[in-house]
């Protein structure tokens, strides 16, 4: 006989002890971080130039740029470069500067702000992905997804002391959106919550539109299979999606853009598409409640009809990559060489011993799902998890940076068989195959042992020793050579110059931005287009001709890397260019050089143009 006492017992104790087991493994996680990176690190921002540009947008908000202008009018061409990133990750940030600012003074209490915002963001990750683990497992399976995910912020750069680029939020939110759609109880609550994060996610970055998109599809989907039991989270998903996305347009973004259509931020298109499309399943709820599955597939179909009736006449230019449009050079001398917008086969010859800990978990986790569902076993759970999963890993194919994405949720297919298979070698302890199985799932659920395994391979133990330090220790710069341009002694050389527009390769330009006074052509975002081409062009014309495009420009320096890969690639096009004399040792008379204080490979310039 069943003691069903018991059985509610055992639940309300592992309810209550939840929080307790998020507080350790995020206490472990944070201070795992900390020691390996704090006593080695030479800088209080991350090693990515977005959290440097990031830090100085919060500069500007907290010096008075007002919250809806989000020109950075130090970059570019003249009047600015407009860009796409959201005030809701700019606020945190400058709250916690000026909570610090009343204890320590200005630079303190930004490296206390950049510590604390990273490191506090592992806290709602452990809880949104244990609350997942619970509502698809046992206590096991908790503690499992709990490792699995203290790992993953361990051996990840978002949550690094400085990371304060918007990806690591976005990881928040979708884990917050994955626990939401797993409750079994299919609750009001967890829905509305699941909303509110594809709201937030959608206005703080367009790089979760398509996940956006395909948990709206399982929401609609479900009340599609489900019928009346799925009704009101459906109406409380599509409720919260639209409302809190009409507050977040209408506090994000300025009144004077309200028609434009933008393809990499919050803007009518995407609030129109969304918004159509949760006001519809709202609707639908009611009209089809209680309806026959037919009637109810019939209503999702069209739906589903209304949303791409919407982008096709809102937002056409949308249903592609928006970097796409970017001016061939660009690809060329630009684009190619950034990391996390390789494809995958790009990915694969460039670094092929990575290549595992990008994409073998995310397929790992997607066939674990696929068998499970063919075996009947937990069938909506895997359907669920599937669903984001294909749409990460899909997104991963295009542009590596979705593999985050694809290797967080894998950890839940993944803990769950891992649990599953330690209670059958736990029930049947000769059976070595069940237990060697378990034993194998747990070690290839980890992305970084799948890198370390493609390191060894190709180069053999030492290598594998730098990478596990790359992977647990300070991040750094991939070239040598771009940490021999990229110095303090350099930006202080530049600092005491008068403050003039500098050309300068796109990827120091956010820290000329923060350490100096200076305007910059470059940045290495694709809104600054018109002055990355300017730089570009610079390097490759004749001497004679440069000076044209520098007089244009207004620049009145010139900031040359030799060693960077950029750099390199245009004076291999131009071998009479700027730059390819510059490499010789041939300066031209318009430009002076600048001794540096200290050590940097850094050559600058200042320009003199009749």
């Amino acid at each position: 006989m069943i003691d069903l006492s018991a059985q509610a017992s055992d639940k309300v104790q592992s309810r209550a002890s939840l929080p307790l087991w998020i507080g350790f493994y995020s206490v472990a996680a944070i201070a795992f971080i900390a020691l390996l990176n704090l006593p080695g690190a030479v800088d209080y921002v991350g090693a990515d130039n977005d959290d440097v540009m990031r830090l100085v947008e919060v500069r500007d908000l907290l010096a008075g740029q007002s919250w809806f202008d989000l020109m950075q009018y130090r970059l570019g061409l003249d009047g600015g470069t407009l860009m796409h990133w959201s005030r809701l990750i700019d606020l945190p940030i400058a709250l916690l500067i000026r909570l610090f600012s009343h204890v320590v003074p200005g630079e303190q209490a930004e490296a206390l702000a950049l510590l604390v915002w990273p490191l506090s963001l592992v806290v709602p990750l452990m809880t949104a992905m244990a609350v997942a683990a619970r509502r698809i497992g046992s206590d096991v399976t908790m503690h499992v997804v709990l490792m699995f995910t203290a790992v993953f912020c361990i051996t990840s750069n978002r949550f690094l002391p400085g990371a304060i680029d918007h990806h690591n939020v976005q990881m928040v939110l979708a884990a917050i959106m994955a626990a939401g759609l797993l409750d079994p109880a299919r609750g009001r609550m967890s829905h509305a919550v699941a909303g509110l994060a594809a709201a937030v996610a959608l206005a703080i970055g367009a790089e979760t539109t398509p996940l956006v998109a395909a948990v709206c599809a399982v929401v609609g989907l479900l009340w599609v299979a489900e019928g009346p039991a799925f009704t009101s989270a459906a109406r409380s998903f599509s409720l919260t999606l639209l409302l809190s996305l009409s507050a977040l347009f209408f506090a994000t973004v300025p009144p004077a853009r309200y028609g434009a259509v933008t393809c990499d931020s919050l803007s009518i298109g995407f609030y129109a598409i969304v918004g159509i499309g949760a006001a519809a399943l709202y609707v639908a709820t009611y009209l089809g409640n209680g309806a026959s599955l037919r009637l109810r597939s019939v209503a999702i179909l069209v739906i589903g009809a209304l949303v791409l009736a919407t982008a096709l006449t809102v937002a056409p230019q949308c249903l592609q990559n928006p970097l796409n449009e970017l001016d061939p050079l660009l690809q060329n001398l630009w684009l190619s060489g950034v990391i996390e917008a390789q494809s995958f086969r790009q990915q694969l010859a460039a670094d092929p011993q990575s290549f595992g800990g990008f994409y073998a978990v995310g397929f790992f986790g997607i066939a674990v799902c696929l068998f499970r569902i063919a075996g009947r076993d937990g069938v909506r759970v895997h359907l669920v998890l599937l669903a984001l999963l294909a749409v990460s890993y899909l997104v991963a194919l295009v542009q590596v940076r979705g593999s985050t994405f694809s290797n967080l949720f894998a950890i839940l297919p993944l803990s769950l068989l891992i649990s599953d298979l330690r209670l059958k070698t736990h029930d049947q302890p000769e059976h070595l195959g069940a237990g060697l199985l378990f034993a194998l799932t747990a070690i290839l659920s980890v992305p970084s042992v799948w890198i370390l395994s493609g390191v060894f391979f190709v180069e053999g133990t030492a290598g594998v020793t730098a990478r596990m330090k790359s992977l647990v220790g300070p991040s750094q710069m991939s070239q040598d050579a771009a940490v021999a341009c990229d110095t303090r002694a350099a930006y202080q050389t530049l600092a005491k110059l008068l403050p003039t527009t500098v050309a300068a390769p796109s990827d120091i330009g956010p820290e000329i931005l923060r350490f100096t006074r200076h305007r910059v052509l470059t940045g290495p975002y694709h809104r600054n287009q018109g002055g990355m081409l300017t730089e570009i062009h610079i390097g490759l014309a004749k001497p004679d001709e440069a000076a044209a495009f520098l007089r244009g420009a207004g620049v009145g320096i010139l900031a040359f890397c030799p060693d960077f890969l950029q750099s390199e690639k245009i004076a291999r096009m131009k071998p009479d260019g700027l730059y390819a004399q510059l490499l010789k040792g041939n300066v031209p008379a318009y430009l002076t050089p600048v001794p540096i204080d200290g050590p940097s490979g850094l050559q600058i310039f200042t320009v003199t143009l009749p």
